[in-house]
């Protein structure tokens, strides 16, 4: 069983920046592949960004695009979600995810592993 925990979401004003960070339990993360979702109130979850086991394969939805940056570091068993240029509109909780298949996920329907999200408030 795989355990996710986020960390590092805030309150930040419009334009600032936030690092999400996402930490992985078990000796099989290096092989998962990674990525980051997020649900605001009344919404459905929506992907943002997702990586593939490597590294090489990565996506980003078009709103974040240029904004924010996914990568991991199989060493320390983490992935990570540098976020700038913050928008209102980006507020919502962040979930991380994980895929066994190590395919880059591109729905809810392709994450095995759940965090439980951290909140990310970006004020006007």
């Amino acid at each position: 069983q795989v355990q996710l925990v986020e960390s590092g979401g805030g309150l930040v004003q419009a334009g600032g920046s936030l690092r999400l960070s996402c930490a992985a339990s078990g000796r099989t993360f290096s092989s998962y592949s990674m990525g980051w979702f997020r649900q605001a109130p009344g919404k459905e979850r929506e992907l943002v960004a997702a990586i593939n086991w490597s590294g090489g394969r990565i996506y980003y939805a078009d709103s974040v695009a240029g904004r924010f940056t996914i990568s991991r570091v199989n060493a320390k068993n983490t992935v990570y979600l540098q976020m700038n240029n913050l928008k209102p509109e980006d507020t919502a909780k962040y979930y991380c995810a994980g895929g066994r298949s190590g395919v880059l996920i591109r729905t809810r329907f392709d994450a095995d592993y759940w965090g439980q999200g951290t909140q990310v408030t970006v004020s006007s």
